[in-house]
């Protein structure tokens, strides 16, 4: 996942005011900004746990969760964003992950 510019929207509830935006250098950064936002999510929720664990099944029902996630990923060859749904998030994040573990 090469440096591309990746923006990633989202919209945590029906309510338009919890949208924002979280911009990273690359895919890959991204991908590590989702899985630390669902970390912190799961720490906020158990907060007396102190090494918790979770699949990539607890990861995909928590992006589904979410009202709204998109990404935009600058593609130099046109000068533009390009859009990507939350199917493409979720199988750029297990990608992502499969990458890591493999380097461990």
């Amino acid at each position: 996942m090469a440096n591309r510019h990746t923006i990633i929207l989202m919209q945590t509830s029906q309510n338009r005011a919890t949208r924002t935006f979280m911009d990273y250098e690359s895919i890959s950064q991204a991908m590590d900004g989702i899985c630390a936002l669902y970390e912190r999510k799961l720490k906020e929720l158990n907060p007396a746990i102190r090494e918790i664990t979770y699949d990539i099944s607890d990861l995909y029902n928590f992006i589904d969760g979410l009202a709204d996630m998109s990404a935009l990923v600058y593609d130099q060859s046109i000068q533009a964003y390009l859009p990507n749904d939350r199917q493409w998030i979720k199988q750029k994040t297990l990608q992502h992950l499969k990458k890591l573990a493999s380097q461990r």
